[in-house]
């Protein structure tokens, strides 16, 4: 055999192992869950696959209830929810997960006031219009939080999730710990029992009855407010200072845990610091520690280490706050330990 014949087999090899290995990381990837996320998962999902060709990730903004369904059942190869599964749903589960933060985020009180761009909620306020004790907009306690604000006499029409949602948890986990009422009534959940109001779908259809019904209130996620240029109220903190939701604010709410746990489940909400925002959470994907399809595994966590070192530098675009750099270090740690 020539030299030219045994080079010519030899780039022939090269070019199969290179197209086998193409074909390995074609890969279609499958995730479910929070709403909260979906903006910047559309812009990673996407940026991900064209820096990576075969590899194709579908995700479903169905809610975190529905996430945590779905990946505690197998059915998806990740989760996402802005609420931290509990301990009994973990132990449930068919599938063995951990949490991996992904981004820090705010829920903002938006509303819907003819006339009205800027007002300001306390917490025990924003309690009492979800109890349904406050009813009209001219009520003295919307009064006693806006002095130099003309409120119209107008019915308040509550709006809050239909479906599980971790925005709903962050909402409902800070109303807990601002009202004793609230935290003993409807308390804390994905979903719970409210006590008022009507119910959409996802952060997208909160964000449509606001748009749609006059004198309507509702908690969102801090993108769907601006992307749809929905009028939003700034919340008194801990420090008992109004602040208005920022991705400084959310940065200074996550740098209020001092001890991250190893299994990052922690709540920011109501943390302490003088421009802290009080409706701040870190927001996590559900990963199983082994995956069912290995080849699967492989390209989730690629895509998971590619999310900490590159994807982080690009969520202030869309109002999210990045992990703080030790927490993506350990997060990191974590993606590297995976099967």
């Amino acid at each position: 055999m020539n030299k030219r014949k045994r080079f010519s087999i030899f780039v022939m090899a090269l070019v199969m192992a290179m197209v086998s290995a193409q074909f390995a990381m074609a890969q279609k990837l499958t995730g479910a869950g929070s709403t909260f996320d979906y903006p910047i998962f559309a812009k990673w999902f996407s940026e991900y696959s064209q820096a990576h060709p075969g590899v194709e990730i579908n995700y479903q903004s169905i809610g975190s209830g529905g996430g945590i369904q779905q990946v505690s059942n197998g059915l998806v190869d990740f989760g996402a929810s802005d609420g931290p599964m509990t301990d009994a749903q973990l132990a449930q589960s068919k599938v063995k997960l951990v949490h991996i933060p992904v981004v820090l985020g705010a829920d903002v009180p938006a509303f819907n006031v003819p006339g009205v761009t800027n007002l300001r909620f306390s917490g025990e306020t924003l309690a009492n219009i979800y109890l349904g004790k406050i009813k009209t907009w001219n009520d003295p306690r919307i009064a006693q939080d806006n002095p130099n604000v003309k409120l119209p006499a107008m019915a308040i029409t509550v709006v809050h999730r239909a479906d599980g949602s971790g925005t709903t948890y962050i909402f409902v986990d800070y109303l807990s710990k601002v009202s004793p009422e609230w935290k003993s009534g409807p308390g804390v959940g994905t979903s719970i029992n409210w006590p008022v109001g009507i119910g959409g779908k996802g952060n997208e259809g909160v964000t449509g009855l606001l748009r749609q019904i006059p004198g309507s209130i509702g908690y969102i996620e801090l993108t769907y407010a601006l992307q749809n240029h929905i009028s939003f109220g700034a919340i008194k903190n801990a420090a008992g200072n109004w602040v208005s939701a920022s991705i400084a604010g959310v940065t200074e709410a996550a740098a209020s845990v001092k001890s991250m746990p190893a299994d990052f489940r922690v709540s920011i909400t109501n943390a302490p610091g003088a421009t802290a925002y009080p409706i701040s959470s870190f927001s996590w994907m559900l990963v199983p520690v082994k995956a069912q399809d290995a080849a699967k595994g492989r390209v989730l966590r690629d895509f998971l280490s590619w999310m900490v070192n590159s994807g982080e530098a690009q969520v202030s675009s869309l109002y999210y706050a990045p992990l703080p750099k030790n927490v993506g270090q350990k997060v990191l740690k974590v993606v590297y330990s995976l099967q």
